[in-house]
């Protein structure tokens, strides 16, 4: 099949797990015979940290705004499937024109489903709209369960189906290396997601200060008082083994 992805970042993942969950897949759709064009917004946050350029699974193409999104008119038009990913910028008027535009078949890929839905219920459409929901042949979600029942029956979409954040296996084999840390954790910093971190890494940190505990993402505040047995290591690329941190900062 033809596919046209328009994602958060295919390029760079700094600061966010979109980028090898997109690697991973879009991998496996060209290991099946599929031809994957993948737009991603130009911004300078992702310029500035790219760590794929040039992929050899899928063309990767950049697009400055709206207006210049309209050079790829025809490959959306006739692409047998269109995707569009959560968090996109102007996700919204982005949908409507794929929607417009597109004889194939819609999704919308949400790899952020519960800050989407809490977005949703207090009207911030940053990506996101009830009204485009439904104008998506299907809802790609990774989370699974009651959650897609809720996704048709709220905010009508036609069908709300599962698609979970994939790995590739050949980037991230299991590597046989002495074990430096008793607990480690990797993601970006969240405002929702730090309570539980605090909860399940930190206090038992501050309790057990003979073990050893890493925190590893960007964009954790300065104001975060990190026990002297956490270690912080910020944005670490996929190419780059945690197990081989850069100097460390508290």
């Amino acid at each position: 099949m033809k596919l046209v992805v328009l994602g958060l970042s295919l390029s760079s993942s700094w600061g966010n797990g979109h980028a090898t969950t997109f690697r991973a897949l879009l991998k496996a759709f060209a290991e099946r015979g599929h031809d994957i064009l993948f737009l991603e917004r130009d911004v300078p946050w992702y310029a500035n940290a790219r760590d794929v350029t040039d992929p050899d699974y899928c063309r990767l193409e950049y697009y400055a705004d709206l207006t210049d999104l309209t050079r790829w008119e025809d490959e959306i038009a006739g692409a047998d499937a269109v995707i569009v990913g959560s968090y996109v910028p102007q996700g919204v008027e982005v949908a409507r024109y794929v929607q417009r535009t597109t004889r194939g078949v819609t999704a919308f890929y949400d790899i952020d489903t519960p800050v989407t839905l809490a977005k949703l219920e207090r009207g911030d459409f940053e990506y996101l709209s009830p009204e485009v929901i439904p104008g998506y042949d299907v809802y790609l979600s990774f989370t699974g369960g009651p959650t897609l029942r809720h996704i048709e029956q709220t905010y009508g979409s036609p069908a709300a189906r599962p698609l979970f954040c994939s790995v590739d296996p050949d980037a991230y084999p299991p590597l046989d290396v002495p074990k430096k840390w008793d607990l480690s954790y990797l993601g970006t910093y969240s405002d929702d997601r730090q309570p539980v971190l605090d909860k399940l890494l930190v206090e038992p940190a501050r309790r057990l200060p003979h073990l050893k505990f890493v925190v590893a993402g960007p964009q954790y505040p300065d104001t975060i008082d990190w026990p002297a047995n956490v270690e912080r290591i910020d944005h670490r690329p996929p190419t780059i083994p945690l197990s081989t941190p850069p100097p460390a900062s508290r």
